[in-house]
């Protein structure tokens, strides 16, 4: 996408906010002439306040969430032939001021979403506020490896035709969560803007944020997409792959590590999955190893194919039985030499207490030596392309 096919509509999607609308209207034209309001379904003054003043107009005939207003913008700015949309929020607490730092982001980064980093560094910003962006980051984190500082901010700018191309469920408020998430499953990257905010007072402050159905369907969300995320197929990428990648397997290490490095992970990153890999996949966790080693390569930006493959190594029995006889040792001051239904039935939970001591001294040690290990083969591996490519240069 080059810098000169660039087309931006300013979008403010608008529910109630009529007293402040005009104003943040008239502002954001002395920046910018290509506007649209989609009032959806205010029932208040709504986008009537706008008379007179150059700017399309939009409107749902019942109030249908801040996720249906969007996807009405989008729709309309692919219509009108715009390559990118930026977002305001209609309740004034955005400046108009910022948006020369977003159409400059954006010729830098056209394919990315940009997202408003909210300076929250004032007194006058609601402790909820505080928490709820710091959950909403996290559980980012946790679902794409991805981090972004302010993941509830609605001062965005989004690629019309890539979030197009995205599958989107939610209609209200979740709607700017599941875009996010989905958008870096599918490769897009996300990005932060500093931008300024605006909390006017408590008395003085419109929110249409309802407490609990909107966290309700939050939680709904988090829970679905937590559970995509560790899922074992692969996410939909917007730009497919036209080779078929090789299959990672223990039974071909060297090739494995070949195929891995060529999607820009370093020797040290694979030596890191495969340290969370063998740690979680040492302690008794029972039914729910490779979940854990998901959830945890993902907060990291781990590779995970490589974390939960080089989980395998530690399949029963060796390893666990090496931790049972180590957690034994440590009990008892000598090794279990009899296996019985007595000593591995009866005597179950002794066996798991075992286990988890056992593997607090295994899962390190182990976790020392693959990880070395990897990195070594790895990094011989990466000097070994390098030399190559040069030899046919």
């Amino acid at each position: 996408m080059s810098a000169t096919s660039l087309r931006v509509l300013i979008v403010i999607p608008l529910y109630n906010h009529a007293q402040t609308l005009r104003k943040l209207v008239e502002q954001t034209l002395q920046l910018h002439d290509q506007m649209l309001v989609v009032d959806d379904g205010s029932s208040d003054a709504g986008a009537g306040v706008l008379e007179g003043l150059d700017v399309r107009i939009l409107r749902h005939e019942k109030n249908r969430g801040k996720g249906a207003a969007l996807q009405t913008a989008f729709a309309e700015a692919e219509k009108l032939g715009f390559s990118h949309i930026i977002t305001l929020d209609a309740d004034g607490q955005h400046d108009p001021a910022d948006l020369p730092l977003f159409l400059s982001a954006i010729q830098k980064y056209p394919h990315a979403i940009l997202v408003g980093k909210r300076d929250f560094d004032q007194e006058s910003i609601p402790g909820s506020s505080r928490f709820g962006r710091a959950f909403s980051n996290f559980w980012l984190r946790v679902q794409t490896g991805t981090s972004l500082a302010d993941t509830q901010s609605g001062f965005r700018a989004y690629p019309v035709k890539i979030v197009q191309g995205l599958k989107l469920r939610e209609t209200r408020y979740s709607f700017e969560i599941e875009v996010l998430v989905r958008a870096a499953w599918a490769g897009v990257e996300l990005r932060d803007v500093n931008i300024s905010v605006y909390y006017p007072p408590a008395d003085e402050r419109i929110s249409h944020f309802r407490g609990f159905m909107d966290n309700f369907r939050l939680t709904l969300l988090n829970t679905r997409l937590t559970f995509r995320s560790i899922a074992p197929w692969p996410h939909r990428k917007l730009v497919t792959p036209d080779e078929v990648e090789p299959k990672i397997t223990l039974l071909h290490p060297l090739r494995s590590l070949r195929t891995l490095l060529t999607e820009n992970v370093t020797p040290r990153q694979l030596a890191a999955a495969g340290a969370v890999g063998i740690v979680l996949g040492t302690l008794p966790l029972l039914a729910a190893h490779t979940i854990a080693i998901l959830l945890v390569a993902g907060f990291f930006r781990l590779n995970k194919v490589a974390a939960v493959g080089v989980s395998q190594l530690c399949m029963p029995p060796l390893v666990p039985g090496l931790c049972i006889e180590t957690g034994y040792f440590m009990r008892h001051g000598h090794f279990l030499t009899e296996l019985s239904l007595e000593t591995l039935g009866y005597q179950a939970l002794d066996r798991f207490y075992e286990w988890f001591l056992g593997s607090l001294l295994i899962a390190p040690v182990l976790a020392a030596v693959v990880a070395l290990t990897i990195y070594l083969a790895a990094t011989s591996i990466r000097r070994e392309t390098k030399e190559g490519s040069r030899v046919i240069e």
